[in-house]
């Protein structure tokens, strides 16, 4: 989560650079599932850019273990109605 972190700081100290706007924009698009123009990517220069890819990486870490606690918590809750229809 070290790119998203970098990229709220940096969004927040500087709300108006176009590094700032761009890595809003995805990460708008992200949390939205609105489509995002990858040639903004390519306006950041190559730290910033690094930090696009971190958070695109992480973003679908993040989804992955969401997802996954999502089918534990289904799967818990199956668990739980089987064991309750056996006691009757």
């Amino acid at each position: 989560m070290l790119g998203i972190k970098k990229a709220r700081k940096l969004i927040a100290s500087e709300p108006n650079s176009q590094a700032s706007k761009t890595l809003s924009n995805l990460v708008y698009s992200l949390e939205s599932d609105e489509n995002f123009n990858l040639s903004e990517l390519y306006t950041l220069d190559i730290k910033m850019f690094t930090l696009a890819m971190d958070i695109l990486q992480e973003w679908r870490l993040d989804r992955y273990y969401a997802g996954k606690s999502k089918l534990f918590d289904l799967a818990y809750q199956n668990k739980v109605l089987q064991g309750s229809q056996r006691s009757k």
